[in-house]
């Protein structure tokens, strides 16, 4: 396990997507943290709400980068159409949403997060002791 963590950090804006209305830009950071190598952070601002976050697999927005990724709540393919726009869909019991974002921009990110952690060496970031004690010690209460 490696004890010096990295957070990286990228703003980008993804439009919103919804039947006979135009898009609705979006601001959302995406997040990268050494203390969870296998996973992406993306964070959707609502507004004055706050944030409304999303976790999946760094493999997962890799692959849909290419192709079409994803069987779960969170699917990401290239736009048929335009290949430098990706559509990320993320699916809720309380909802669905489908939002473009620019290709460039998340393989931009996505780059940065392999300079810190290669694909691969993602186990070299875990404490599997620390996951076992906090899974132990949230089981108990």
């Amino acid at each position: 396990m490696r004890n010096d963590h990295v957070t990286l950090r990228s703003t980008a804006v993804f439009d919103l997507l919804a039947p006979r209305t135009p898009a609705v830009p979006v601001k959302v950071e995406l997040r990268y943290d050494t203390r969870d190598p296998y996973a992406v952070v993306a964070a959707f601002r609502t507004g004055r709400a706050g944030w409304v976050e999303w976790v999946f697999a760094r493999d997962l927005l890799a692959d849909g980068l290419i192709a079409e990724a994803g069987d779960g709540d969170v699917r990401i393919r290239p736009a048929g159409d335009d290949p430098e726009v990706v559509v990320i869909e993320l699916s809720s019991p309380s909802g669905h949403a489908v939002f473009e974002a620019a290709a460039q921009e998340l393989a931009d990110f996505l780059d940065r997060t392999y300079d810190v952690v290669v694909p691969g060496n993602e186990h070299l970031w875990v404490d599997v002791d620390e996951a076992l004690t906090h899974l132990i010690s949230t089981d108990l209460t």
